[in-house]
């Protein structure tokens, strides 16, 4: 074999070395944000596991407070059939658009419900509504950081795959762009809701 064919050889050989490594390296990326986004889901679970003990745990209390009792459910039944469409397909931008209104939507509700207990004392003082609350607190801030680590790894992800020269062979082998997963609310939801001790 000639020189020139030894030549060709190693070049093919190199290029296909190269494919393999961008290839690996957005899977590896895309397994972190599924991996990420499991995080989420597991998190999400729990809260929507707690949910229904909080409101049950509110029935005795607030009667008359129906409506407020019944949104909290119906959100929470969009926000779990979102997160079941999410999971299937985490990093799909309908999927998690959808996953962040519902969520927004539920954390709205929930922010509602929480304000009625304000105005029950004898509802704030039982025990298992605190602890209730309190675990949906420290879930909520589990939710925080999982969502937090999912956007770091599909940055990364997107990133990569849309950097030179990996965005040559991405669209080839199918790797799209993953969407991250916002906050939907509003500009008054995310304000801090005021405190007074009086």
């Amino acid at each position: 074999m000639s020189t020139g064919g030894w030549i060709l050889i190693a070049v093919v050989v190199l290029l296909a070395v190269f494919g393999i490594t961008i290839y690996n390296r957005l899977v590896a990326l895309r397994n972190r944000f599924k991996n990420g986004f499991a995080q989420i889901d597991v998190q999400l679970k729990r809260r929507y596991d707690l949910i229904p003990n909080l409101v049950e745990a509110a029935k005795g209390y607030i009667q008359h407070e129906r409506g407020t009792l019944e949104a909290v459910t119906a959100a929470r039944g969009a926000a779990v059939s979102a997160s079941q469409r999410a999971a299937g397909a985490p990093g799909d931008p309908a999927a998690m658009q959808g996953l962040a209104q519902a969520e927004g939507a539920l954390g709205g509700a929930l922010g509602r419900l929480m304000a009625v207990f304000e105005a029950y004392p004898d509802l704030k003082a039982n025990q298992n509504v605190l602890a209730l609350q309190e675990e949906l607190s420290s879930t909520e801030n589990k939710i925080a950081f999982a969502r937090q680590a999912y956007n770091d790894s599909v940055m990364q992800y997107n990133t990569t795959r849309e950097s030179f020269p990996d965005n040559l062979l991405a669209g080839f082998f199918g790797f799209t762009q993953a969407e991250l997963l916002q906050a939907t609310e509003s500009a008054a939801e995310r304000q801090a809701p005021k405190v007074s001790f009086k």
